[in-house]
């Protein structure tokens, strides 16, 4: 009995130990359950008044809906707000630090535009690069390259000018009826030289059927109001500023122009004179090689002391009115820019025209890169040179110019016959009774 009372204990004393530990494991899951249904029940605690809970009134399931969705909207517009910003701090550091380089980017692409090399540019748009060679052998790029021809700028003009052209290139003359007679001489002469390729753009009805009447190429363009009230009635600077508006589509189309004022007697055919390795082939209105050509100028101003001298370098301006042109870039630029500049300020087309030919950048300009050339002066001469100098000479007088233009002296048409009666006729004292200069 002891053996078994004994054996019995040990387990009595573990069955009323696991006993005591459920019991209070019970106990302790079902105040947590009560906790938690009154906590449900009554989330605002049991000695909460009424005038602290304003809504005690509603029913416990409304009670318990507005007081979940109050809740939830309150933390989620504070997620929110929280979250808007530290979105909004992100974003500001990004945009300081994108302005920083959008300041640097700034600064390199003003620098690398400031520093950029023109020639370079041009050179590899028309090839690949190369090597420069041994000391004096190295030749620079002078040739643009001509424009791709657009025949849809003026399909008219173009059938035209098919006929006309010759190699692509042709003479070209602005006219109204205020300059008929020196008209004839000019296209009179043209004919007699041989030459084929020349038109006369007709400013009025009277011109169109002159030229009509004496077979000479004419075109006549479209009804233009700008053009037409100047190119009816407009005297000889006038008409002679419209050309670079009209010159605009020749080039377009992909023809070389030789423009040629009315004054001009031509002696030989010029095309067979032309380099054509520039922009703009001009002739001059220079006297001697030092004005066409140009030359350095010293400027002495005496207070400078040591430094009195100052070196500047001159030429005599291109002359507007006879000069060829290529159909390339910066041609046709050059035609923008000057009747751009003429149809808004007062001034003289062959002033503007040497301007955008000749001034070079400088800050505030972009100076127009075209190739130039002279043409030779006692070739392409001018009245000036022939009245004061050639005239007088044994020497030069015996040479036979291509062409002679009376730009120098206002009594052209008396000038033009002298001329054909000297250098055609041969009569020798055919321009004697003209003075060197002319009578204001």
């Amino acid at each position: 009995m002891i053996g078994r009372r004994e054996r019995e204990g040990p387990l009595m004393r573990n069955n009323s130990h696991s006993l005591r530990k459920s019991r209070v494991i019970t106990a302790i899951a079902i105040g947590v359950l009560i906790g938690c249904i009154f906590a449900f029940l009554f989330p605002n605690g049991f000695f909460v008044s009424d005038s602290a809970t304003p809504n005690s009134h509603l029913p416990l399931a409304g009670s318990k809906t507005q007081y979940l969705s109050e809740n939830s909207a309150g933390c989620e517009s504070s997620d929110r707000v929280n979250m808007l910003k530290s979105e909004f701090v992100t974003v500001s550091e990004k945009n300081a630090e994108l302005k920083k380089q959008v300041r640097k980017l700034t600064e390199r692409l003003r620098l690398a535009e400031h520093g950029k090399d023109q020639a370079q540019k041009q050179f590899l748009a028309l090839g690949k690069q190369h090597k420069a060679g041994p000391f004096g052998t190295v030749k620079g790029l002078r040739t643009n390259p001509t424009v791709v021809p657009d025949e849809s700028v003026n399909p008219r003009l173009a059938k035209i000018l098919e006929k006309v052209a010759v190699n692509r290139e042709f003479i070209v003359a602005l006219a109204n009826t205020n300059v008929k007679e020196m008209l004839e001489v000019w296209f009179t002469n043209i004919k007699r030289v041989g030459i084929k390729n020349y038109l006369v753009v007709a400013l009025d009805d009277e011109i169109t059927k002159f030229c009509e009447s004496n077979q000479v190429p004419v075109y006549k363009r479209d009804q233009d109001n700008s053009i037409d009230s100047i190119g009816k009635i407009g005297g000889n600077h006038e008409v002679s500023g419209l050309k670079f508006r009209i010159l605009r589509e020749f080039l377009q189309l992909g023809y070389s122009v030789l423009l040629s004022d009315v004054d001009i007697v031509y002696l030989q055919n010029p095309f067979n004179y032309l380099f054509r390795d520039s922009d703009v082939e001009s002739m001059s209105d220079g006297h001697d090689n030092m004005t066409a050509y140009g030359y350095n100028d010293v400027f002495d101003e005496l207070a400078m002391g040591w430094a009195r001298y100052a070196h500047t370098m001159r030429i005599w301006v291109y002359n507007s009115g006879f000069f060829y042109i290529r159909p390339t870039i910066p041609s046709i630029e050059l035609l923008d820019r000057v009747a751009t500049r003429l149809s808004k300020e007062k001034a003289w087309d062959q002033a503007v025209f040497n301007e955008e030919l000749f001034y070079p950048s400088h800050p505030g300009y972009d100076g127009l890169h075209a190739a130039r050339r002279t043409m030779d002066f006692l070739l392409f001469m001018n009245s000036k040179v022939l009245f004061k100098t050639v005239r007088n000479d044994d020497r030069l007088s015996k040479l036979k110019p291509v062409i002679i233009h009376v730009n120098y002296h206002p009594d052209k048409l008396p000038r033009m016959k002298a001329i054909v009666e000297y250098y055609v006729n041969g009569k020798q004292d055919a321009l004697k009774p003209f003075p060197e200069g002319s009578e204001w």
